[in-house]
């Protein structure tokens, strides 16, 4: 904050008065920029630190030791997964999600309404969240730790 009002007395001069119908609004849009531009200065110079800690190339490679449920499940699995949803859920989540045409496209290309493409990704993206969860919940109790 400090920053920005510095920069705005030792510029002040540059503000050109006459040019503006309502000095008061453009000077307040001024100093508003001023006061954003001088926080995004501020995070640039900032944002290798996290923590007061400056971080390192080496520390950006670092693995996630912890596991996720959906980290075990394999891609014949998720595959699998995808093809239990129903015919209409699924060919419009693989039209959206892995050939990603828009509603409007598959709209067109299924003879069905935007609004019905849309709420089939959206049933199926819940469904295949049910039979995932299902399955992760599975193999987190049946698969030991490693």
């Amino acid at each position: 904050m400090n920053e920005g009002f510095i920069k705005l007395f030792k510029n002040i001069h540059q503000f050109e008065e006459s040019r503006h119908a309502d000095v008061l609004a453009s000077l307040k849009g001024w100093f508003k920029r001023i006061l954003v531009n001088t926080c995004i200065d501020h995070y640039r110079k900032n944002a290798s630190y996290i923590n007061g800690q400056m971080l390192s190339e080496d520390a950006e490679n670092i693995a996630d030791k912890q596991e996720t449920g959906i980290d075990v499940l394999s891609y014949k699995e998720i595959i699998e997964a995808i093809r239990q949803l129903s015919p209409a859920y699924r060919t419009v989540f693989n039209l959206f999600v892995i050939e990603g045409l828009t509603h409007e496209e598959i709209a067109q290309h299924l003879n069905i309404s935007v609004g019905s493409s849309k709420s089939n990704l959206s049933k199926a993206r819940e469904n295949l969240r049910k039979i995932l969860t299902k399955k992760t919940d599975h193999k987190a109790y049946v698969e030991p730790i490693r």
